[in-house]
């Protein structure tokens, strides 16, 4: 058994390193292709850190995240005993959080089986730049929240006419 454990140790301590060199070999400016994407890259190493620190990633409540059309979602999350009060759903920049705190249960209540978990609950979700949370409803347990992508005129596809000649400002750098 000690033996077991001090692979799985090793084991740990080799994947660590492994995603530390990544995390510093991979440079999106070798990637020409990729103009702009630093950020994004940046909050994606900032999200794997935070789970791989996180010592257990939480699984309750249960989720679905569901795509309903081109740019409509909807984030469903299994609330069973909990009411409208007992739910807050906070919008912070790119951040969704949904926490929920159940009322507690009287001690004099006797259970021959608990099955169903009253601990208090809290799941955050990254979202886009472009993701407008719309609405939530609540029904027979199942929270739902409606996302909608709303991509800007000046962000959606377009074509680019090609002049002729270029101007004397352009071809000296100044736009």
């Amino acid at each position: 058994m000690t033996r077991l454990l001090g692979v799985k140790t090793k084991l740990t301590l080799l994947t660590q390193e492994v995603k530390a060199m990544t995390k510093h070999m991979f440079n999106l400016t070798d990637f020409p292709m990729f103009v702009g994407l630093d950020r994004v890259y940046d909050q994606m190493l900032k999200h794997a850190d935070s789970m791989s620190m996180a010592k257990a990633i939480p699984n309750f409540p249960p989720y679905n995240i569901r795509k309903v059309d081109e740019n409509k979602y909807i984030v469903e999350i299994a609330v069973a005993g909990f009411s409208k009060s007992d739910i807050e759903i906070e919008i912070d920049g790119d951040t969704l959080k949904i926490t929920g705190n159940s009322a507690s249960v009287d001690e004099e209540d006797s259970f021959l089986y608990k099955g169903i978990a009253n601990r208090a609950f809290s799941r955050t979700f990254n979202l886009a730049d472009t993701i407008e949370v719309k609405d939530a409803s609540l029904v027979n347990g199942m929270l739902k929240v409606f996302l909608e992508n709303i991509i800007p005129e000046n962000q959606k596809p377009r074509k680019m006419d090609i002049k002729e000649e270029p101007s004397n400002e352009t071809a000296s750098g100044n736009y």
